[in-house]
């Protein structure tokens, strides 16, 4: 009795703070109001929709609950409702016990059950393709897209009447938070197979399309990653909007081309790289220069609203706004086309601006760093070389397949949920109880991916890695032809850390080599490994066939199997190729999480920024000739789901940020890259800790 108040309580809780102070948000966990019945999934979802139901009504802005598990409110069965509103509400003295009772008969019910029941066959066609849309079931489609297309006057009314309709109900559950990302994309799959069955008709009939919002997508030019790209495009296209995907390493020239010629009323650009975003500054400004007043959407791993609101806001005087993941594009883009309440939304996009370039300028006069000189002063290489090297057991390159039943061991499955939008870390979220369900699932469906990759044999994994004879010099690594060390074959170029530390040591990866002068032969390694070899014509032939979930999941796979054929071949490096830590035994979790011996800093990541150095890599392994992996002109690496790096093998060595540098080290670095001043900035401008118009 003490408890059967409290959803009352807090429903009134809710809508008392809404009345005293309208611009206090609120949130709750859900679950707790059904946790009494959770031997029975089925009436706790139908009591976390019926709780939602009024409590989003009292005002509650945020729920924490499996979204990917909420029934429907209209579609809950009244003899399930109105025991469960009873229990809510404390209607009844009973009403506990009569949804116990309620609850004991429909144990282990729950939405996969749902799914599995095909009762929904006997409702109507156009019940039936909105039941299909929303649970992303394509058995059918086709079948009942030929009955409905009997029963409209024409194909097109189909696709307006109930595709649309279902939809709809698609998008209102995703605004909503009740489906996350790989079900929408399931969905689109569903809505994809049933146009591609009438379009034949459409077209006999000659009916055209009805005009829709254009959206023009595109990864810019030299970058060639395009998995959040596409899910964008699938939530946008479920949504109603015509979607036009230029696909990956677009030059401004075309983007702009098109979308003149489609008079799109959206662009959006997307990148991975750090070079990317100077290609985004370089499109942002061609659109001022050919008058452009199209509305600018960014996005992409490496972009942020700080970096939109300094480097390209400026650069035009459209609209121009960062969009910081899937889920909030659909809301983004309908503001940016509301006539009504487009120009209220651009002024709290300049605000937080302005917010943004008011915070930088803050904080620039504490960003202190030192010189140059005084960094290298605070190197700590005596102590660093104070260990004996390991002369590696296979020096050179080698090449080697690896099969994919033995990478499966390795693989983080950590990055691969947050590709969908689905936080939380592997295997934890497995039981999460908001995404958990969903985790599970598709989990699941990457699992299946793998076994019919193993079986069919289309997808290559490939590495090649040299461990060659090395010293540093400075702030450089010199690579020998061979062990007399008296040729450079390439140079390692390294970047310190310029920060002001504490008195801690200013960090450089060259630190963990052996100099020149310490009369010790030390070693580098260096590797280029992919997983994406057949990726491509899978990938088409699935799009193709309108199956766009499976097409980003196959791509979103290849890059986990990248990684752990990273993480593989490092193993092998330290514990034979190189041997430097033989008897290690980590279990797979262990190595994840990085727990070993040595590193393998990637070009372009916090270590080493600059991305110019891949092609160092690339050259001393023939990476190219060997595995067919290729660099674009911004040293991204095609296909995507590959992964280059250098092996060090200081037991001292570990991850760090290069974070800013002054132009003294740009001077230098530019120096030792023989290259000019403008360059260098270009390649570094993330890293650059003074705005480089000012300097000159």
């Amino acid at each position: 009795e003490e408890h059967e108040r409290y959803a009352i309580w807090f429903i009134e809780a809710v809508r008392k703070i809404k009345e005293t102070c309208p611009h206090a948000l609120t949130s709750g966990g859900i679950s707790n109001v059904s946790f009494s019945f959770r031997g029975s999934p089925e009436v706790r979802e139908a009591m976390h929709t019926a709780f939602l139901y009024h409590a989003i009504d009292a005002g509650l802005d945020m729920g924490i609950v499996n979204a990917g598990a909420l029934p429907i409110y209209d579609e809950i069965e009244e003899s399930l409702l109105n025991p469960v509103e009873d229990v809510l509400f404390a209607r009844t003295p009973d009403a506990t016990d009569v949804l116990t009772q309620i609850a004991g008969e429909r144990t282990g019910t729950s939405e996969r059950s749902r799914q599995e029941d095909l009762s929904w066959r006997e409702l109507d066609v156009e019940e039936r393709l909105v039941h299909a849309l929303v649970q992303g079931i394509d058995q059918f489609v086709a079948e009942d897209a030929e009955v409905a297309r009997q029963n409209f006057s024409s194909a097109l009314n189909v696709i307006e009447g109930p595709l649309m309709d279902g939809m709809n109900v698609v998008g209102d559950l995703f605004g909503s938070g009740r489906m996350f990302l790989p079900q929408v994309v399931k969905s689109a799959r569903v809505m994809k197979k049933a146009v591609a069955y009438l379009v034949p008709f459409l077209e006999e009939e000659k009916a055209g399309k009805t005009q829709q919002h254009k959206i023009l997508l595109a990864t810019v030019k030299g970058d060639v990653h395009d998995i959040g790209k596409n899910i964008v495009g699938v939530v946008l296209q479920c949504n109603g909007f015509d979607v036009i995907d230029l696909g990956v390493m677009v030059p401004a020239e075309q983007i702009l081309e098109t979308a003149q010629k489609e008079s799109v009323d959206v662009i959006g650009l997307s990148g991975l790289i750090t070079p990317s975003l100077e290609h985004m500054v370089h499109i942002a400004g061609e659109m001022e220069r050919t008058g452009f007043e199209t509305p600018l959407l960014i996005g992409g791993a490496t972009t942020s609203k700080a970096h939109t609101a300094l480097k390209i806001d400026g650069r035009y005087d459209g609209p121009t706004v960062h969009v910081l993941d899937a889920s909030r594009a659909v809301g983004v883009v309908s503001k940016l086309l509301d006539k009504e309440g487009k120009e209220s939304f651009l002024s709290e996009v300049q605000t937080e601006y302005q917010i943004e370039r008011e915070r930088r300028s803050q904080n620039r006069p504490r960003a202190r760093l030192l010189s140059l000189a005084e960094t290298r002063d605070k190197a700590e290489r005596q102590i660093l070389e104070a260990y004996q090297i390991t002369e590696p057991d296979e020096p050179g390159i080698q090449v080697t397949e690896v099969p994919i039943s033995e990478l499966r061991n390795y693989i983080d499955w950590t990055p691969f949920f947050h590709a969908w939008e689905l936080s939380g870390k592997h295997p934890n979220i497995l039981n999460d109880a908001t995404v958990g369900d969903q985790a599970r699932s598709l989990l699941s469906d990457a699992e299946d991916l793998l076994d019919r990759m193993e079986v069919e044999g289309r997808i290559g994994t490939k590495a090649t890695l040299g461990i060659f004879p090395a010293n540093a010099r400075g702030d450089d690594v010199e690579i020998y032809t061979d062990d007399s060390r008296t040729q450079v074959r390439a140079v390692m170029h390294g970047l310190r850390q310029q920060f002001a530390k504490d008195g801690r040591p200013s960090q450089c990866l060259a630190d963990y080599v052996a100099t020149v002068d310490s009369n010790q032969a030390d070693w580098i390694g260096a590797f280029v490994v992919t997983a994406g070899l057949g990726v491509s014509q899978v990938v088409r032939e699935l799009e193709e066939d309108n199956d766009d979930y499976t097409a980003i999941l196959t791509k979103a796979v290849a890059d986990r199997l990248a990684e752990a054929l990273a993480e593989l071949m490092h193993k092998r490096v330290r514990t034979n190729i190189w041997g430097y830590a033989r008897n290690e035994t980590f279990t797979n979790k262990e190595l994840i999480r990085e727990a070993y011996l040595g590193i393998r800093p990637a070009p372009g990541y916090p270590a080493c920024p600059d991305h110019t150095e891949k092609g160092t890599i690339f050259e001393i392994l023939d990476a190219e000739s060997t595995l067919g992996v290729q660099l674009t002109e911004s040293y991204a690496m095609t296909p995507a789901a590959s992964v280059s790096g250098w092996y060090l093998a200081h037991p001292s060595a570990k991850y760090f940020g290069l974070g800013r540098i002054g132009r003294d080290q740009v001077e230098d670095y530019a120096r030792r890259k023989d290259w000019s001043i403008e360059e260098t900035e270009r390649w570094l401008a993330p890293n650059l800790g003074y705005d480089p118009d000012e300097a000159r």
